[in-house]
């Protein structure tokens, strides 16, 4: 049986957290996932897989028994959300659209036509 589609629409606000907060939580990360994010140009087109774990284990080495720093370019953001929208996909575009907005600090629930 084919599984219906869903997407999850957030509108809102972001902001970038300080360098401070980013560091913080690169800390946190698995060591694998910090030598990922100093190897990845994230977006940017790579000749091929090989020349991806090449430069992974020259970070790997590059930091062989140290502690990973955080990349001068790695950083989060907080997205403070006003509208959230989960629709699911329904037989003849008869569409779930249940949606929650902000409104005088609590979520009001509400159902969309599709």
């Amino acid at each position: 049986m084919a599984r219906s589609p869903r997407q999850v629409r957030i509108e809102g606000t972001i902001e970038k957290v300080s360098r401070g907060v980013s560091e913080a939580y690169f800390a946190t990360r698995p060591r694998g996932s910090q030598l990922a994010a100093r190897t990845s140009k994230q977006s940017a087109v790579i000749a091929s897989r090989d020349e991806l774990q090449q430069a992974f284990q020259k970070e790997e080495q590059a930091f062989d028994n140290q502690e990973v720093p955080c990349p001068s370019n790695w950083g989060g953001y907080i997205l403070k959300p006003r509208f959230i929208e989960f629709w699911q996909g329904r037989p003849s575009r008869l569409h779930d659209r249940i949606c929650f907005t902000q409104e005088n600090n609590s979520w009001v629930r509400s159902r969309k036509a599709p």
